[in-house]
């Protein structure tokens, strides 16, 4: 142990010390009263960046964009109270999609705690349920151990945020600081490597399978660039075709031969029917959630599963699998590909081309199509258009929840992982404006474009201020239509057109809303114009606001309704069956 490790120091300090011995370079936060010596020592250094933030829910969101684009743990730092509270709803969004997050807390003194002092709140009791794991440290010589765990449970396993509550007392105190490698974390330790019996019965059913696929989630990108690889590489090998949810996608790429596009309520035809019909499903890093499921007892009915999952609460949960793996993606990927290669890298050929002519006929009826239009900017239309000005370059997209986030996941291409932000599990409205600059804060000369609701945009929109403080040069691209747009379509669709508060009132001029914040506003409303406003907003040196007027009543498909099987789709507007349906849907 160094000098300046074994010195004594206050908890403040110590804090700090942690922060840094973990290789943390920026922290998203928001002072207050009982984390003002925490907030003192990150003054007195220059080592890590501060971020201060709007309001603490934008913090931890922060956080989250910043740890889902660079596969780091993401940190942010609250004050008690309201502080702490505040913060809940990005751990709860981070714990549904496994994002690496360490959340300090601070706590009234611990002679105060229980009696209701100013600003106080039972942190660890409330956060218990939203986050990995959670400690109250009531003593200074615990406190540097406690962090250096909570980086580690945050990271290994399968991720998620953690929340450490720090008394104010505890903070001015001193103690021995304990380094990292003294920290005590044999408690933790998940296990990695796949079961051998059940990788060899994984590789059998490649080998025999006749309609297989590659179900994929978040848990790929989570296990590191080397799951992609590998990924890829058995894909690539077995000719197999692969689908993916909301949070896998990049993981493998959208311009893969092999590619179905996104699974699920909203996913591609061709890969809902893919997996309603195959005979063999190899789940990767994914949890068989209700979005993706539907009617749990129709989803998949003829085929073996296997469940490849780094957390074992998740192997079985939802669906029944006869080849369960509990392992880290890559760990277990390397040993398939091995096995399979060793034993002759086998796979039905015949069968295989049998089930990949079925899927050519499932691609041709071109889900996506919809009707276009030179008087309106259609959704899909701007999302087209924004992929098509922005294809190649060195780009992150976020998003807010709703209509625009499913149409940005169908018509918005990833090559490589950590590539795309959004809320999955939670569908946080108010996400995406934070995270993009997040994204920003980790790669400053990146495009970062957060592809937005105007009423989830609404949310957060105070971050506005963190973007041009800190000079993050995040691009806001409004899809407005003036709704709600996924409340207005399901009750279009499934509650008898009562539009029950879905229209949006009182909506602020957006141009001018930028430009109190300082920063350019666009405003397009004619398809023939979009290219070049798009481009404008590209261009710009600085945040933007751009308000893209698009059609009111336009609905997302493919649409399966809730509690429905894969192959009982809502179809769009342009119907290549020729027969439409009532509302413009076609029921398969």
């Amino acid at each position: 142990m160094s000098k300046a490790q074994s010195r004594q120091m206050t908890g403040a300090r110590m804090v700090v010390q942690a922060l840094k011995d973990h290789g943390v370079d920026v922290v998203f936060g928001y002072p207050g009263g009982a984390v003002l010596p925490i907030y003192d020592e990150i003054f007195q250094q220059n080592d890590i960046r501060h971020i201060l933030v709007r309001h603490e829910q934008g913090a931890v969101h922060m956080a989250e964009g910043y740890a889902r684009s660079t596969g780091k743990p993401g940190v942010a730092l609250v004050t008690s109270g309201p502080g702490a509270t505040n913060a809940v709803t990005g751990l709860t969004d981070a714990l549904m999609d496994s994002i690496p997050l360490v959340v300090l807390s601070g706590q009234v003194p611990t002679f105060m705690i229980g009696t209701d002092g100013f600003q106080e709140a039972d942190t660890v009791g409330i956060t218990r349920p939203c986050t990995k794991m959670n400690w109250l440290v009531k003593d200074t010589s615990k406190l540097s151990d406690t962090i250096h765990q909570a980086f580690h449970v945050a990271t290994q396993g399968r991720p998620g945020p953690v929340l450490i509550d720090i008394p104010k007392d505890v903070q001015f105190a001193t103690a021995d600081y304990t380094p990292p490698e003294s920290a005590r974390i044999g408690h933790y330790q998940p296990r990695t490597k796949g079961d051998p019996e059940m990788i060899e019965a994984l590789v059998e059913m490649i080998e025999t399978a006749e309609r297989p696929v590659f179900y994929t989630g978040g848990g790929v990108v989570n296990s590191g660039p080397a799951a992609s690889r590998l990924l890829r590489e058995l894909v690539e090998a077995t000719g197999f075709p692969i689908t993916s949810t909301l949070m896998g996608l990049g993981a493998y790429p959208a311009s893969g031969k092999h590619w179905l596009g996104m699974l699920g309520m909203h996913g591609l035809y061709e890969a809902n029917l893919a997996m309603h019909g195959c005979d063999v499903m190899i789940n990767v890093g994914a949890r068989f959630d209700d979005r993706i499921t539907g009617r749990v007892k129709d989803f998949s009915p003829h085929s073996r599963k296997a469940h490849i999952d780094i957390d074992p609460s998740s192997i079985n949960k939802v669906i029944r699998v006869e080849v369960p793996i509990v392992g880290d993606v890559s760990s277990v990927l390397e040993d398939v590909l091995e096995r399979w290669v060793a034993r002759g890298r086998k796979v039905n050929r015949e069968a295989l081309a049998k089930w990949w002519a079925k899927i050519g006929e499932w691609k041709a009826v071109k889900c996506l199509s919809y009707k276009p239009s030179t008087k309106t900017i259609k959704p899909q239309y701007a999302l087209e258009r924004l992929e098509a000005l922005t294809k190649g370059m060195d780009r992150y997209i976020t998003t807010e929840v709703g209509q625009h986030q499913m149409w940005a996941a169908q018509f918005l291409g990833f090559e490589e992982p950590n590539r795309w932000m959004t809320s999955g599990g939670l569908g946080t409205m108010g996400y995406g404006l934070p995270a993009s600059i997040g994204v920003q804060i980790a790669h400053p000369e990146a495009l970062v474009i957060n592809v937005a609701g105007e009423a989830s945009w609404l949310m957060n929109m105070q971050e506005m201020g963190t973007a041009m403080q800190f000079r993050a040069p995040v691009k806001q691209f409004i899809l407005n239509n003036e709704r709600l747009g996924m409340v207005r379509q399901w009750q279009e669709l499934l509650h008898g057109e009562r539009y029950s508060h879905s229209w949006s009132e009182s909506l602020p001029d957006f141009v001018k809303l930028a430009e109190a914040f300082g920063c350019k506003g666009i405003k397009c409303s004619d398809p023939k114009d979009l290219d070049d406003a798009i481009m404008e907003m590209i261009r710009y040196d600085g945040p933007v606001i751009f308000d893209c007027l698009v059609e009111k009543h336009e609905n997302c498909f493919p649409m399966i309704p809730s509690g429905k099987p894969h192959n009982e789709m809502l179809l769009g507007e342009a119907d290549t069956q020729g027969v439409i349906g009532a509302k413009g849907a076609v029921l398969v």
